[in-house]
This record gives C-alpha cells, sequence and structure tokens, in this order.
C-alpha cells in the first residue's frame, strides 16, 4: 500500500512561523512533523510514500530527499500553487495506483499506527475510511457522527459528533469525475455519505492539529519531558 502526505499548504494559520520555513517542517520534539509520519509509516511497513509541495516546497525535498534516510521510496507531486486537499490527491493519483491509498495531513501529530489500516476494506465503487477522534476545545462541534455499523454520518444535534483527524484510506473511484484543480475534500465526503460509502474509526490515543503557533508550543512543552517513540 502507498502513503501520500499532504505537505502542500501555505500554513498561514502558523505565521510568522511559516514565513521561511513550510509548515511540515516544523519540529515536534526537535524533529520536523513530516519525519513522525514517515518514521510511523516506515515502522508499518508502508515503504512507498508521495509528498505534495507547493509553498517553500524545496526545502521539503531537500529534508525529505528519496526517502532513504527512513528505508522508504519518496515521489513528489508538484503544484505551483496550493490545490487545495482533493485537489492535490487527484493530481498525485497518477503516483499512488489503483489501489487503495493512505493519507495524511503533515501537519497533525499522533501516535497512530497505520498498521491498523492495512487490511480495510473498501468498497470498489469510490469508498473511503476516515479516522475520526475526539473533538478539541478549539473544535468542540466535531465534523461527522458515526454510525452503529461503522458508517460515517453527517453531523446531528441529537449524535455525538467526532473529528475528522487528517487520516484515511482512499480509493482512487473516490475522486471521480473531479478534475485536478483546487478543490476541497467536504463535497466528496458528503456525496460518499449520500451513498454510504464511507466508514470510520475512533482514535482515542494522542493525536493533535498543529494549527497554530500557540499549538505548536504547547504540544512541545507536553512532550519536552516524555518524548514518544514509534
Amino acid at each position: 500500500m502507498k502513503a501520500m502526505l499532504l505537505a502542500a499548504g501555505r500554513g498561514e494559520r502558523m505565521l510568522p512561523l511559516t514565513l521561511h520555513t513550510p509548515k511540515p517542517l516544523l519540529r515536534v520534539a526537535d524533529e520536523p512533523l513530516i519525519a513522525w509520519h514517515i518514521r510511523r509509516l516506515a515502522a508499518s511497513g508502508i515503504a512507498q510514500l508521495v509528498i505534495n509541495v507547493s509553498h517553500l516546497g524545496e526545502q521539503i525535498r531537500e529534508y525529505c530527499g528519496d526517502g532513504s534516510t527512513w528505508g522508504v521510496n519518496i515521489r513528489y507531486s508538484e503544484e505551483a500553487e496550493p490545490l487545495e486537499t482533493a485537489g492535490g490527491i487527484i493530481k498525485a493519483l497518477p503516483l499512488l495506483g489503483e489501489q487503495p491509498f493512505i493519507v495524511i495531513n503533515s501537519d497533525i501529530w499522533t501516535d497512530f499506527s497505520f498498521e491498523s489500516l492495512l487490511s480495510r476494506s473498501l468498497p470498489t465503487t469510490g469508498g473511503a475510511h476516515l479516522v475520526l477522534v475526539g473533538n478539541p476545545d478549539h473544535h468542540p462541534e466535531g465534523d461527522f457522527a458515526l454510525d452503529r455499523e461503522g458508517r460515517v454520518q453527517a453531523r446531528q444535534q441529537d449524535t455525538a459528533a467526532f473529528t475528522f483527524s487528517g487520516m484515511g484510506i482512499y480509493t482512487r473511484e473516490f475522486f471521480a469525475g473531479i478534475e485536478a484543480e483546487k478543490f476541497p475534500l467536504l463535497p466528496l465526503f458528503e456525496r460518499a455519505i449520500s451513498r454510504r460509502l464511507l466508514s470510520g474509526q475512533i482514535y482515542k490515543g494522542d493525536w493533535t492539529d498543529v494549527g497554530t503557533p500557540a499549538r505548536l508550543e504547547q504540544l512541545n512543552q507536553q512532550l519536552a519531558h516524555n518524548t514518544p517513540g514509534l
């Protein structure tokens, strides 16, 4: 199975830190965010990676190289301007092949083990599977609900809601009918929900959306005396 790391965004919420450093290279426990993901993917036996790059992308290329530092192979999908999440994935599809693939936001930090996704079975008619987490303080309303059969549902007032972690596994068919231009993921999630093709799981381990300088500093303080391994 291949995996894609989303690393093309401008990181505007992280200014001024991202004026000269792309967000995936901001450091958590003295290691760039993107390196945490690469190491965990390698430890899970996932060795074929794709990284999309745009804003300050040459720095990401220089740091990650061909992936040999971690025992993986990295290929790059270039975007003249960031294409948003779905647009970036669609542009990278020729590098991702025909089989389901994992996608990870590079601006999160987590101790999630990707091995749990390797055996996931998805509908070939356009399915996807999302990793959901408890709602953080900055996003208390959540994104989606999850029914008893493990299907992702639209958020409703009378059901518990969870937050999309930025991690999931997708079929190529999930993106059918969308051109490689700026396009967000949410409309595709809504389409899959209406077709009962979007499943999910809840992860209760460590996860942080490193979206602002304050949250980055808070995470580094939390890990300062308790740096986890793989």
